[in-house]
């Protein structure tokens, strides 16, 4: 990004509130933003089976997007990861080299700071304190990953939902996080179900008392509730 730009403070100063660069010094992040351009895109954009991030590696700077994958035959889809300010892709194809096949959607208008893959490859090359970041944030992913699978061959729906909304409460202020706006269908996809069935298990879980929907989003309304319908599963 252009140093010119009057934009550039502001991108500079987002890409430093970024863990995954808590340990890079001003000159080192002055480098890194040469690398990046500036791209927006507009809610429900779509992109496939890697076309964009073999050839680019992207940081979000703002807003939502789920990585996928869909059943060509019967239309399924089950989301992989919901990404959001602070998340990069594709590491997969920054690691290896190869193209990911994956599929990509906005959920929300969103704006990303882009860099050719291999200018990204060089520069963690060049730079390696990234790996101090980097590796723990793989990690996570992996976990979450292994989570995942596991509750989706192990744990019912309503399970699935619970521990779904669990992750993502806010841990200060026990308010729902990055999916309480999403649609049915979304959170379908998320736990490897679909809108009917989670529609149906959220309105038992409306009417037990421990969700409420106001103007679509969700709020958690007994956290105690569904801490304790996780916790008689195991």
């Amino acid at each position: 990004m252009n140093i010119k730009d009057p934009n550039y403070q502001y991108y500079l100063s987002q890409l430093a509130k970024n863990p995954l660069f808590q340990n890079l010094d001003a000159d080192t992040m002055i480098s890194l933003m040469d690398c990046f351009a500036l791209k927006k895109w507009e809610k429900n954009t779509e992109f496939f089976h890697g076309d964009h991030t073999f050839y680019q590696f992207f940081i979000i700077i703002s807003g939502r997007l789920k990585m996928y994958q869909i059943n060509p035959e019967n239309g399924r889809e089950f989301t992989v990861f919901l990404l959001t300010q602070n998340d990069v892709f594709d590491v997969i194809s920054l690691l290896d080299g190869l193209k990911h096949s994956m599929n990509f959607e906005t959920l929300d208008d969103v704006e990303v700071l882009s860099a050719p893959t291999h200018v990204m490859r060089k520069w963690i090359e060049t730079h390696p304190k990234i790996n101090k970041t980097l590796l723990p944030y793989l990690g996570r992913h992996m976990r979450m990953l292994e989570t995942n699978l596991t509750d989706n061959v192990l744990s019912d729906i309503p399970t699935r939902l619970a521990k779904l909304l669990l992750s993502n409460i806010n841990e200060s202020s026990h308010e729902l996080q990055l999916i309480n706006d999403l649609p049915h269908d979304e959170i379908a996809n998320l736990i490897g179900s679909t809108r009917a069935v989670v529609n149906r298990h959220i309105q038992l879980f409306k009417k037990e008392g421990m969700l409420e929907i106001h103007r679509k989003n969700t709020i958690i309304s007994d956290l105690e509730l569904l801490l304790d319908m996780v916790s008689t599963k195991y």
